[in-house]
């Protein structure tokens, strides 16, 4: 079972050759893993469409929670504490864009207690604010965990393939806690995660796509975070959809930290 959905070996060195405008390496799939013959169900999103998704040099998405934080997954970051290391790309679809924004981070802050099942957030801390792009609020209770849901990222297109240039999106629909459970043999942690996918499979987030963010919209038809890209079994596979954080879960939580980071 893929667990996470980061990238590793040749797919991490692909991403700085994709930001950096060289051509990108593709992995070979692993024996045992089924190709999915296309793009994960997505297609490309319009410039500005999504203006608050951040790609993540580690090779994950997240989300602009405010104009110096972003929201992502635990998994993909170290421990609590000062971290100058990662580079936050923003404000363009194509990570090659001219016109794109970057910046450093300067703090990381990991869910109290993650140890690799559940907990999965973390808050990255840029370290100068951005401006002029909008942020993506975080659902506060559980009356958008259902419906269908928006997942975004430049994460690979096919099981086992190199990360995009441009970023993707697609629709999938929510996937009931007892459902999901039958498909995964009960390692779903009903109250922290949420499923979304279809049960003939084709659309789904991959590799890369961690920490990024699962979105809908409102009462008031504005966009709002349910989900962070967690893990699953390979990628758009019939009967295992994909796993995300529940964010509403954590919603309190997640406010505090935010505040001790000044964001």
């Amino acid at each position: 079972m893929v667990r996470w959905r980061t990238l590793t070996g040749l797919l991490a060195t692909a991403l700085a050759a994709v930001t950096a405008g060289s051509l990108t390496l593709t992995a070979p799939a692993a024996a045992d893993s089924p190709i999915t013959p296309n793009v994960v169900g997505g297609t490309r999103a319009a410039q500005g469409e999504f203006p608050f998704m951040v790609r993540l040099s580690m090779g994950c998405g997240g989300a602009l929670y405010s104009p110096r934080l972003v929201l992502t997954a635990a998994h993909c970051v170290g421990s609590t504490g000062t971290n100058t290391s990662i580079t936050a790309t923003l404000g363009e679809v194509d990570l090659q864009s001219s016109s794109r924004i970057t910046v450093r981070s300067n703090y990381v802050y990991r869910a109290p207690g993650y140890n690799g099942s559940g907990r999965d957030w973390a808050l990255i801390r840029l370290a100068t604010p951005v401006t002029g792009l909008s942020t993506l609020p975080i659902a506060t209770t559980t009356a958008y965990d259902s419906g269908t849901f928006t997942v975004a990222g430049w994460g690979a297109a096919r099981e086992g393939g190199a990360q995009q240039r441009y970023l993707l999106k697609a629709t999938v629909p929510f996937v009931s806690d007892s459902t999901c459970n039958s498909y995964y043999g009960g390692d779903i942690i009903a109250a922290q995660e949420i499923c979304a996918g279809y049960a003939s499979g084709g659309v789904d987030t991959c590799q890369g796509d961690s920490g990024g963010p699962m979105f809908r919209r409102d009462a008031n038809n504005a966009w709002i975070q349910v989900g962070i890209v967690s893990w699953g079994n390979g990628c758009a596979r019939p009967n295992y959809p994909g796993v995300y954080t529940q964010v509403s879960y954590f919603a309190s939580t997640i406010a505090s930290a935010a505040a001790s980071l000044g964001g």
